[in-house]
């Protein structure tokens, strides 16, 4: 895990990836985005997408999941190598959410993030702020989803 000074515009982390089915998309639409094209298939055929799309929020969704996997994962492998814990904070809030395609059943997308920018707080000496770019990429290498995001992240003592 490296502090608030290590980081270097451009780092990128691969987070995870995910592979998209007729059932989970049904089961998280029925929880929380019951549209039509989102949970019968029937309807989605004769919508404008053309068949059954996941709901843009399990796309996101899914990006908080890996992304909290992966800090974890961070965490165990900085305490395996007997190496400091980074302490982030919460997030300031996110902009520029994008869904861009239609996310299909059989879809496998690969998450990542990217720091894009960084600053140190004013109010709060112990922290900075780091500006990222979370995007998904599917099997095609087109990105269905993107959105910018900042997040409070530990300066080193």
């Amino acid at each position: 895990m490296k502090y608030f000074e290590d980081l270097a515009i451009g780092d990128t982390d691969e987070i995870g990836a995910f592979t998209f089915s007729v059932e989970n998309i049904k089961r998280f639409a029925v929880a929380y985005d019951p549209q039509p094209f989102h949970v019968d298939e029937a309807a989605a055929a004769a919508s404008h997408f053309g068949g059954l799309v996941a709901s843009g929020w399990q796309v996101a969704a899914i990006w908080m999941k890996l992304l909290v996997a992966h800090q974890v994962g961070e965490v165990m492998r900085a305490r395996q190598l007997g190496k400091p814990v980074v302490e982030l904070g919460p997030s300031p809030g996110f902009r520029n959410l994008v869904w861009a395609k239609p996310v299909r059943p059989g879809d496998t997308l690969r998450y990542s993030v990217e720091v894009t920018g960084k600053k140190e707080s004013a109010s709060r000496p112990k922290w900075g702020i780091v500006s990222m770019l979370s995007s998904a990429i599917n099997q095609h290498g087109e990105q269905p989803f993107r959105f910018e995001g900042t997040v409070f992240w530990e300066r080193r003592g």
